[in-house]
């Protein structure tokens, strides 16, 4: 494999970043109507378009 750019582990990062579940504090004060969100991605379903 070869080596990454800066460009893009940053952006590999933020995508890391971005890919966590909803904070329990959150679930907690909506009375658990925000469970999950639309934008978590599983890394071998779907792809990353990171160039």
């Amino acid at each position: 494999m070869s080596h990454n750019t800066k460009g893009q582990k940053t952006r590999l990062a933020k995508a890391h970043r971005q890919n966590h579940r909803v904070p329990t504090w959150v679930i907690i004060k909506t009375d658990r109507k925000v469970v999950s969100h639309p934008k978590r991605r599983h890394w071998r379903r779907s792809s990353l378009d990171v160039k």
